[in-house]
């Protein structure tokens, strides 16, 4: 299995309009390998400006956000780069764009990192917050999984919210449980 790294990328359409998304980098080589899930605009944007920068930021909301309806997050410009970067990113990376490996359902766009940056120091892990961003993944795949292995999942993340959560995490996770429940409630109302 391939490392990958949780981040929040940011790239910009040929209009300068930021647009913000959580998505898994995969480590290959001295690059990182960003493929996006067709259609999206992280990979419009990448097909037309093949730049983009990978946000590392411990702020669990930002991810729950973005799978909620919640996108506009403060972002801030990168030196000598077209795309800005997270405000909240303890560190970020730009990578370009060097390959694409078409796909019909997930291109790959193999990058180098031009530039890597360090802002703000990780002062260590949060079981809460890994809670969260397990449970953001999930959310972005309830449409794949069955619904016993949703709540089979929650049922054992949430040990780790109701232990270890602050405000942040607490709010991260109402986010992604009324997305989860709203998921459940359509489900109910298309069998009957």
């Amino acid at each position: 299995m391939p490392y990958i790294r949780e981040s929040i990328i940011t790239t910009v359409n040929e209009a300068g309009e930021v647009h913000i998304a959580p998505l898994g980098i995969i480590a290959e080589g001295e690059g990182w390998v960003i493929a996006p899930f067709r259609p999206s605009a992280t990979l419009d944007n990448l097909s037309k400006r093949p730049v983009a920068v990978a946000s590392y930021t411990d702020d669990v909301r930002i991810f729950a956000g973005c799978l909620t309806g919640r996108k506009d997050w403060p972002v801030v410009p990168v030196e000598n780069c077209p795309v800005p970067r997270l405000s909240a990113a303890l560190a970020h990376s730009v990578l370009e764009v060097v390959e694409v490996q078409e796909h019909e359902l997930r291109p790959r766009f193999l990058c180098r990192v031009a530039a890597e940056e360090t802002h703000a120091p990780f002062t260590g892990f949060n079981r809460a917050k890994a809670a969260v961003l397990e449970l953001a993944i999930l959310v972005s795949r309830l449409h794949m999984l069955p619904r016993e292995k949703i709540e089979a999942e929650i049922g054992y993340l949430t040990i780790a919210v109701e232990k270890t959560a602050g405000p942040e995490e607490r709010e991260a996770w109402d986010w992604l449980m009324a997305r989860v429940d709203a998921h459940f409630s359509d489900a109910g109302k298309s069998s009957n």
